[in-house]
């Protein structure tokens, strides 16, 4: 999985921000009973509602690595429909295909 190029300069100039960060995120996951591939779905449907691109971009590739297909992926984000509208969603499906068609070539 690619890590982008602004959160690589962000641990490097601010290490000890970013380890607390990775750090809280690891406690946060490791605090309940919900298994990873579940997990990155939730994150992916939390990225969707609040149309973070770049969000979208990094839990659709996180959703794969736990083993989510591409179906589960889409399904998450069609589950937006009703609550952020027809827009938001088609936006976040653009931006997980981006993800998923470059997965495929």
């Amino acid at each position: 999985m690619s890590i982008p190029k602004r959160y690589t300069k962000f641990k490097h100039d601010y290490s000890e921000v970013a380890a607390a960060y990775e750090s809280m995120n690891d406690s946060v996951h490791a605090a309940g009973p919900l298994d990873e591939k579940t997990r990155a779905l939730i994150k992916l449907a939390i990225s969707t509602g609040a149309r973070f691109e770049g969000s979208v971009h990094s839990h659709t590739r996180k959703a794969l690595k736990a083993g989510a297909s591409a179906e589960e992926i889409r399904h998450t984000i069609m589950m937006s429909l009703p609550t952020i509208g027809l827009p938001s969603m088609m936006a976040a499906l653009s931006w997980a295909d981006d993800i998923l068609e470059d997965k495929n070539d």
